[in-house]
Formats: C-alpha cells, structure tokens, sequence
C-alpha cells in the first residue's frame, strides 16, 4: 500500500466516475452474483441521479468523495449536501430547531448516506486493505469541506458497527438507534420458523396469513426477467400513494423504477397481490449476498393483513427458500416485533462544527444511548420467540 501518492477530490455526480472504479472499493465482493450492499453500487446511486430522485433541487446534492493512490480509486463516499432532514431516518430535527433557536444556521449540512434507504451498510467504502488509510482520509475530507464551507455539520448515517468505531476513535460523536430484523435459524420452511414462537404469535400469524390470503386473489413473489414494465406501472401507483400519506410528497420518480429495471432487476424481489387480473398491492425488495432488504409498500384497495403478507411473511418465505440469512424491514415499525422481527441497534456519526452545541449533542447521544440499549433488551424479552427455544 503506497499512502505517498494520495489525492482526494468531490465529484458533483456518479458519471464522474466509472462503474468499475467505484465498485471495486463498493462491492468488492460482487465479481460474481449479488453485493452484500445493493444500496451503496453504482448502479443504484446513479439511478437515483438519472432519475432526478436527488439532485440539487431536490435538497440532495451530490459531493461525493474519491480517494486515490497514483491515479487508482482505492476508496469513495457517498456524500450531499443537505438543504433539509427529509429522507434520512436518522433524526435530527430537534438539533436544527435548537440551533436556529440560538440563533445558529443548521443547514445546509454534509451527509453521507444512501437518500432514503435506512440501511445499514458501509459508508467508507474501500478496496481491501485500505480500510484504516481510506477512512482516515474520508473522514478528514469530509469534515474539512464542512469546516471550510462554514457548515453546522456532517453526519453518517446507517454506517456498520466497525465504522461506528472507527469514527468515534476520530473524534466524531456516535449515535445509536434501532430497527427490526428478522434472522434464518436455517430453518427448512415457514412452519419451522413458527415452531420457535410462543403458541399464541404462532396462532396469530397463521391467522393472519390466512386471512389475507383470502383477499380474493393471488400473491406472486418476481425478480429478474419475470419482471415487466406493467408491473413498475402498478407498483409506482402503489407508491405514489403510500409516499403521499407519509411524506406529503414521494421521494422518488417515476424514471427511479425504470432505471432500476434497466440495471438491477436481478436485485429485486418484487411482491404482488392481483385480484381480478390486475395488481392491487405490492411490496419492493432488494437482494444482498446474504440479507433481503425491505423497502417500498403500497395499495389501491384495503384488505385485512395484506400489508403484514406482502412485506414481512413473503419475505420471510423468500429468504428460506433461497438461503438467505436475514431479512431487514426498514425503519420503525414496533409491529413487527409480534411476526419475528426482533431490535437490532443502528450506528451513526455526527461532527458538529460549534464547541457548545456539540457538547449539548454529545450529552444527549450519551443519554440516548442508554436508553436505546435498554428498549433493545426489554423489546427482546417480550419477543414472540419461546423461551425454551434453543439459543434462547
């Protein structure tokens, strides 16, 4: 590793970079078959900036990082400037409001993250053996353009445990919170994995299971090429509608799904619920190595647990039958404790450029902590798990 020829610049769009040079420090792993993180590939960001999905009008502005040893990528960043704190899950308005109480200015802001994904992945993305060097760099780069641009702050979001760390090591303040995950105990099918529950969530999921797939139509799980135009016609009209009652207004475009299509259907996992020959629900997954990552859901008519059937139990099944080890539902969402989704704690670091308000941050990260630790582990008893299961 030769650290004598270093260089680190921000590039305004994916496009400045060739596909091979930044998967190589992305996915690494992905020579053949799927990445462990389909979030952070090239592919995927420039989907989200070929659609018009972020950009600088949509308070997400690309500045992303690529560090380079004699003209090589050997490490990149996905990294915006922020107008706002939508699209994020990790929340920090309440920092923003204080700020401009005190007559501070919160934004704009640096944040590296994947635009609304709250999946946790790498962020320092390095090739092999470059992880200390790379992380370094990135991490002084970012914080270096915040401070010579006057920003509040920078935050990384959804970084894994390791990086969560690392950063802390450096001086950048860490946050934990939590979401729900499903884990395969290898097991052989659905039943096997309702023998490790309590009697009582067995005979609620089963119920529920049943009652919605008496909706009056049939439930189909298509990845690859099973996947057709028509059917991203239905799923955008599903999301348009769920987008509009959670946000006010949908994060992605129409052209996103499109793209999606032309360059990562492999990667999708796309649940549809059809009654009388046309889709009426549907739910959007992405495959990993090893993990199916829940997305998007939504539907143009109501039926009882069909939200529950599509997005959490047809996942569970895919994950069984093909072998993978987990399922992540995304962020939020207590229900889904009672179906087998249990608490597993989410990282983040934050630099705040003000010494006063980022020790007021650090203060209350220290408090939140302990109390994230404490939800987990009461959460994780009134689990819908047996306690005599074994490795209970």
């Amino acid at each position: 590793m030769d650290t004598t020829e270093l260089t680190i610049s921000a590039l305004d769009s994916l496009s400045a970079i060739a596909a091979t040079g930044w998967d190589a420090c992305a996915c690494p792993e992905a020579v053949e078959g799927h990445p462990v993180d389909p979030f952070t590939t090239h592919r995927f960001l420039s989907a989200l900036e070929t659609s018009g999905s972020v950009g600088p009008r949509t308070g997400w502005e690309p500045h992303h990082l690529v560090l380079r040893s004699a003209g090589e990528a050997v490490a990149v960043m996905p990294l915006y400037a922020k107008s706002h704190s939508q699209g994020e899950y990790v929340f920090d308005h309440a920092w923003a409001d204080a700020l401009e109480r005190a007559g501070g200015r919160y934004y704009p802001k640096l944040q590296s993250a994947v635009p609304f994904t709250p999946v946790t992945g790498r962020r320092f993305l390095t090739k092999p053996g470059w992880e200390t060097a790379g992380r370094a760099a990135l991490t002084e780069a970012m914080v270096g353009i915040a401070a010579d641009n006057r920003l509040s702050s920078a935050h990384v979001t959804f970084c894994t445990e390791d990086e969560a760390a690392a950063g802390e090591a450096m001086g950048l303040l860490r946050r934990t919170t939590h979401q729900y995950h499903w884990e395969n105990r290898g097991y052989a099918g659905f039943d096997a994995f309702l023998a490790d529950l309590a009697s009582r969530k067995r005979k609620a999921i089963r119920k529920e299971r049943a009652e919605a797939q008496a909706f009056g139509g049939t439930i189909r799980r298509l990845t690859g090429d099973d996947i057709r135009p028509e059917h991203w016609d239905a799923f955008w009209n599903f999301y348009q509608d769920t987008g509009s009652r959670k946000w006010g207004q949908p994060y992605l475009t129409r052209a996103f799904f499109d793209r999606v299509h032309e360059t990562m259907r492999d990667d999708v996992l796309l649940v549809l619920a059809e009654r009388g020959g046309r889709p009426v629900a549907g739910a959007l997954n992405f495959i990993g190595r090893d993990t199916l990552f829940g997305r998007y859901w939504g539907a143009i008519e109501d039926h009882p647990y069909l939200h529950f059937e599509c997005c959490y139990y047809q996942a569970i099944d895919h994950a069984i039958e093909t072998g993978l080890s987990r399922v992540e539902a995304g962020a939020q969402g207590d229900h889904k404790l009672a179906r087998g989704y249990l608490p597993v704690a989410t990282h983040s670091l934050h630099w705040i450029a003000e010494p006063r308000f980022r020790e007021a941050v650090a203060r209350y990260l220290a408090e939140e902590r302990h109390a994230v630790g404490e939800d987990i582990g009461a959460l994780a008893d009134i689990g819908p798990f047996r306690k005599d299961r074994p490795g209970a």
